[in-house]
């Protein structure tokens, strides 16, 4: 297997993971936080689909799937166009509220197919490549890739223990 392989395999888990999370979920239970303070599976999954989009977009030099295929404005949420939930207040994690799982579903699967595209093809030298030079040491693509890829699958757990929390509450 080589290392692109290996990477549409590992961000190839994403997906799956984000749709057994939202599926069969109406909009009460997506949009409920567990306690006060609490993130919601909308919220969790809004943000690691911004995240992984966002941070694609920049290595990948193109721009965003929130913007370039018209996302921002299908989910249209009260919130900056570029804001990708990093450092919400809760007041900020409150004002992300979708009306239906496959606009969540919609918009990451769009996500994901660019993330793969980019992917698809990399080589050991594109992933030795350093992409940011604010760190010491430098972060190189591969890096930044795996970074992404744990940042997300952090989310998407966070998201199923959620549901875990939602569905016992209905029982």
């Amino acid at each position: 297997m080589d290392q692109s392989d290996l990477l549409i395999d590992a961000f190839g888990r994403l997906p799956e993971t984000v749709r057994r999370t939202v599926q069969d979920l109406d909009a009460d239970a997506l949009n409920h936080r567990p306690y006060p303070e609490g993130n919601s599976i909308a919220w969790l999954i809004w943000h690691l689909g911004r995240v992984e989009d966002a941070q694609i977009a920049d290595v990948a030099g193109q721009e965003q799937a929130w913007t370039a295929d018209g996302w921002a404005k299908r989910v249209g949420l009260p919130l900056a166009v570029e804001d990708t939930g990093y450092g919400h207040t809760s007041e900020q994690v409150a004002q992300v509220r979708v009306h239906s799982a496959e606009v969540l579903l919609g918009y990451y699967d769009d996500v994901h197919a660019r993330t793969e595209a980019f992917v698809s093809g990399l080589s050991a030298q594109d992933l030795d490549q350093v992409v940011d030079r604010a760190w010491d040491p430098p972060v190189t693509l591969g890096v930044r890739l795996v970074s992404i890829l744990a940042d997300c699958l952090e989310h998407a757990g966070q998201a199923a223990y959620v549901r875990g929390l939602v569905l016992s509450r209905r029982s």
